[in-house]
């Protein structure tokens, strides 16, 4: 497949679990990054990372383009939850003419109707491996999403030395900058995920970071 050029500015509307680690993961690998949450405290703990972090009660075209992101090269909307708010900021997003637009769904009929209007579509927090695995990339990882050629969420297959410690016992952050999201075990998938949990063999781990972090973590297992 043909690679995308590289991306360098991102918008990240929705600071819940999944667009929080999104933000800080693009920020952290030098991103220009555009963030916008209804949440005041959210915000504020994002603007250690990024400059462009902005409080809004309302996703309009009006304040979309206020934060300036009609300027990014990739927007990610993250508003699973109010279904009726995701599509309307998608199809602003995708009006407002953002070359690269993706959006979190949380049911396959939300994803329909996001793809519909000409969104990317992503199911972070639902049934991962079924519909995020776009194909088998080695023996141990399936590829989840690659946002540009140097950040990506990627579904990593535990096993070897991961198996039976924890998740603080790994020190992911720590080693490698990465972040853990979900854990899909038993073709069940949370994403309350605490420092004491425990991996075991044949769990999937979804970790987000950059791609040569992963790449290291997946060649220690």
């Amino acid at each position: 497949m043909k690679k995308k050029a590289p991306a360098n500015s991102f918008g990240v509307i929705g600071l819940g679990r999944f667009g929080m680690a999104l933000a800080m993961t693009l920020a952290k690998a030098g991103k220009e990054v555009i963030v916008l949450d209804e949440n005041e405290h959210k915000v504020r703990e994002m603007r250690q990372y990024t400059d462009f972090a902005f409080v809004t009660s309302e996703l309009n075209e009006e304040a979309l383009r206020e934060a300036g992101i009609q300027n990014c090269d990739v927007a990610i909307v993250c508003i699973g939850e109010n279904v009726g708010v995701g599509i309307l900021t998608t199809m602003s997003v995708i009006d407002m003419g953002v070359p690269r637009v993706i959006a979190k769904a949380l049911t396959t009929e939300q994803g329909a109707v996001l793809k519909k209007i000409g969104a990317e579509v992503v199911y972070p927090e639902k049934d991962m491996a079924y519909f995020l695995g776009k194909k088998l990339v080695s023996n141990n990882f399936l590829d989840f999403i690659s946002l540009d050629d140097s950040v990506e969420i990627r579904q990593v297959l535990v096993s070897g030395s991961a198996s039976g410690r924890s998740i603080e016992e790994l020190a992911l952050r720590k080693k490698y900058q990465l972040n853990i999201i979900a854990i899909e075990r038993d073709h069940k998938t949370t994403i309350e995920v605490r420092p004491d949990d425990r991996l075991w063999e044949g769990d999937i781990i979804s970790v987000i970071g950059k791609v040569d972090a992963i790449d290291e973590f997946e060649n220690e297992l």
